[in-house]
């Protein structure tokens, strides 16, 4: 029986590639942010009825992927209340509807629920303690979504680029073209993450939990291996044909922002591979294929 998605925040830069990635047999709907107002409680219950009803009347097996996210991790610090609505409320509300729906929620969550100054790859167990207002209302969203509903389960991600959207690739290629040199932080250590990559690797654990696996129900999934901002930038200029050595180490505190960044972020796979997934590639092969797919810059 085939997989049919939800997919709220569809037109965001994990949103669109889910649906490229989406097996041609199913049945996807991707609502945008507009279209699906998280926040709107109404809203959401009779998205998740009509979507579980017409699913399962066509046959296919009903999963919603939640990849709908405020992401401004500044702005979160001003704009707390509308960061804490999409962040923490709205997935709240679509594990309320899938309860009532029986239908499987995967809830897309981030490296910042840690408090980064680890010196070892981050467990799903391990103390969260979110030092940003983003990372707060993200563990708030982690946590209302697993006490709402045990078909419920929250991956994590880190460093997530892709084809659509702003990201650190796109920003590192259009600088690159208007700067001799670049300084980048070289003291925050991570994973840098494909968003299609990331996509299929939803879609493993969608088809998994449909089909009555039980993996735990926190799991990470990044990119493998781990660099800095400044040995991600120096891979991208590679990728481009630029001399990586324009690009200059500097430390955080040359670059002061209104929220903290994690200075180290990295994500163990241990229990996504645990539960029978495939790891996402190592980051730069991962790099390499998307440029060469001219998914980036």
């Amino acid at each position: 029986m085939a997989l049919a998605l939800l997919v709220p925040g569809g037109r965001g830069q994990l949103g669109q590639d889910i649906v490229a990635a989406a097996p041609e047999d199913g049945l996807v709907h991707a609502p945008s942010s507009a279209e699906l107002d998280l926040t709107d409680p109404s809203a959401v219950a009779d998205a998740v009825a009509v979507f579980a009803s017409t699913a399962r009347d066509a046959g296919f097996r009903p999963v919603v992927v939640n990849a709908a996210a405020y992401t401004a991790v500044d702005a979160a610090e001003t704009d707390f209340d509308r960061a804490f609505a999409v962040n923490a409320l709205g997935p709240g509300y679509l594990a309320t509807s899938c309860r009532e729906h029986n239908v499987p929620l995967l809830q897309v969550s981030t490296d910042y629920v840690f408090p980064g100054d680890g010196t070892r790859p981050y467990e799903p167990s391990d103390e969260t303690g979110p030092r940003s207002a983003y990372g707060r209302t993200k563990l708030a969203g982690e946590e209302r979504v697993l006490s709402t509903w045990d078909r419920a389960w929250v991956v994590r991600t880190a460093w997530v680029y892709g084809e659509h959207g702003a990201n650190f690739v796109k920003t590192m290629a259009r600088l690159a073209a208007t700067n001799e040199t670049l300084s980048v932080v070289d003291d925050q250590v991570g994973s840098p993450t494909w968003s299609l990559d990331l996509a299929h690797g939803l879609l493993s654990l969608a088809a998994l939990v449909s089909s009555g696996g039980t993996p735990a129900r926190v799991l990470h999934a990044t990119g493998g291996g781990e660099t800095t901002w400044c040995g991600f930038a120096r891979a991208i200029f590679a990728e481009l044909g630029l001399d990586p050595e324009r690009v200059r180490p500097c430390t955080t505190a040359d670059f002061p922002r209104p929220a903290p960044r994690p200075a180290y972020s990295v994500l163990s796979g241990r229990a996504w591979a645990d539960a029978g997934l495939t790891p996402l590639r190592h980051w730069q092969e991962a790099l390499a294929a998307a440029v060469a797919a001219h998914a980036v810059p």
